[in-house]
């Protein structure tokens, strides 16, 4: 309703909706009951057309701190059998922002951080990095087969990228059938995710999905949104592959409520999905601010499909910098012509090239943030809301420190297709790996809407 109030009055200014609470006033206080309420601020809304339902809008209230500590307390009280496995994973894009901000390494960031959040009683802490390895290769291998039946398929080619929840809810609920049919369907990294510690995990230790409850720490308030489709939800055991998401700047919430300083907590290695081991130095994919699915796929495509070794990418900043292209010419011609399009001004002029028929690439790496996911809006922002550049000029030069790991190198990964997943191309790689997107009605016409 607010928003559909802005359009009217063409209101600049930032509103807050309050979601519906569930609260009745009969919840049980505790020490952290002073904590913010979840809210969708407008400047924060990264799709449009009142998209947000009444039911979305109270589910999103309850992906606060709040209720984590809910899960918290339930397991300091006596009755076990309500008890949950409180697992935590840690997205790349948001350890540079704690590096940053308390002046620490990426490595110390991490550990301290699992320190932190073993002190609230937390279990397990994981790092999402090799569910983007299984993201992107999921994404590689679909790209090179549309590139292959790109004459026999319409809708085969071009191919967007699907990591961003931003761009896939404005793409379904806006653009709808011009868009979907392109989106790769390869899931998210934090929906890969999901299924790591609902399905392998819980099955290494023995446990129903039902009883673990699954954190993530991610830079954008839109990963709240991923959580909720209805496609990442096993009816079976009745339990979400990701259970609530708090943003970067939410966690350091909770250390301010509890007074703690990132210096002053011990360093605990973080967790590995496999028996007792522990991860090691942080890693990261190729790319300057996510996780690379461009590069990745550009050097995966020119190999499989061209025999072209490449080695370095070199981006044609075109409109402005969050609009970059990279192509591959062989015997004097462009055979593979890929773009990064961040932010909506850059989607917006995208799709009108695809609208007329103008549109020329294979592959776009499309973020609905301008910057990337290191300027999610769960994170380096100030207290009004704009960005903080000084600490994203930080946080990317930490994060363009992490060495590079290739996917295809993760020994882990290659043993999981095989043991886990029945193969590479196995249905069970379909089922666990994969998604689907389409078009969902809205009640009226936004493709009109001026950005």
């Amino acid at each position: 309703q607010e928003c559909s109030k802005k359009q009217k009055n063409d209101d600049t200014q930032s509103t807050s909706v309050d979601a519906l609470s569930s609260n009745d006033g009969s919840e049980e206080k505790n020490e952290f009951d002073t904590l913010a309420n979840a809210k969708i601020l407008l400047s924060d809304c990264l799709a449009c057309d009142s998209c947000m339902t009444l039911e979305e809008g109270a589910r999103v209230f309850q992906q606060n701190q709040k209720e984590f500590f809910r899960i918290l307390n339930l397991n300091k009280k006596c009755d076990t059998s309500k008890h949950k496995v409180l697992a935590v994973s840690l997205c790349p894009q948001s350890l540079p922002y704690f590096a940053a901000k308390f002046n620490l390494s990426v490595n110390e960031a991490a550990k301290r951080l699992c320190g932190f959040l073993k002190s609230l009683g937390v279990h397990y802490v994981f790092d999402t990095t090799i569910a983007a390895d299984f993201s992107i290769l999921e994404s590689q291998r679909e790209f090179v087969q549309r590139y292959q039946r790109r004459n026999q398929e319409e809708h085969a080619l071009p191919m967007f990228a699907s990591a961003c929840p931003g761009w896939i809810r404005y793409a379904e609920r806006v653009l709808t059938n011009l868009v979907t049919s392109h989106i790769c369907t390869a899931k998210s990294p934090q929906q890969i995710m999901g299924s790591l510690v609902k399905g392998y995990f819980a099955r290494q230790q023995n446990l129903s999905p039902d009883k673990i409850f699954h954190v993530v720490v991610a830079p954008c308030y839109d990963k709240k949104l991923e959580a909720l489709r209805e496609d990442f939800y096993t009816a079976l055991y009745n339990s979400a592959e990701v259970d609530c998401v708090l943003t970067s700047g939410e966690i350091v919430q909770i250390m301010e409520q509890k007074n703690v300083s990132m210096k002053d907590v011990a360093e605990v290695a973080v967790d590995s999905l496999f028996d007792d081991l522990k991860e090691g130095d942080v890693v990261r994919h190729d790319g300057k601010r996510s996780d690379g699915y461009l590069e990745h796929i550009f050097k995966h495509a020119a190999k499989e499909l061209f025999g072209v070794d490449v080695k370095e990418i070199t981006y044609k900043a075109l409109k402005n910098k969050d609009f970059q292209e990279v192509t591959l010419e062989k015997d004097g011609e462009t055979v593979l012509r890929f773009a990064a399009a961040y932010g909506f001004r850059n989607i917006q002029n995208m799709v009108l090239k695809l609208k007329k028929g103008k549109f020329f690439y294979h592959f776009v790496e499309v973020l609905a943030c301008p910057g990337g996911c290191l300027n999610g809006k769960g994170q380096a922002q100030t207290e009004d809301g704009k960005p903080d550049r000084a600490l994203l000029a930080q946080m990317e030069e930490v994060y363009t420190a992490i060495p590079v790991r290739l996917p295809e190198t993760n020994l882990h990964v290659q043993r999981m297709y095989q043991d886990w997943l029945e193969g590479v191309d196995s249905k069970k790689v379909q089922d666990t790996l994969h998604t689907t997107y389409s078009a969902v009605n809205q009640s009226t016409s936004s493709l009109d809407i001026k950005w």
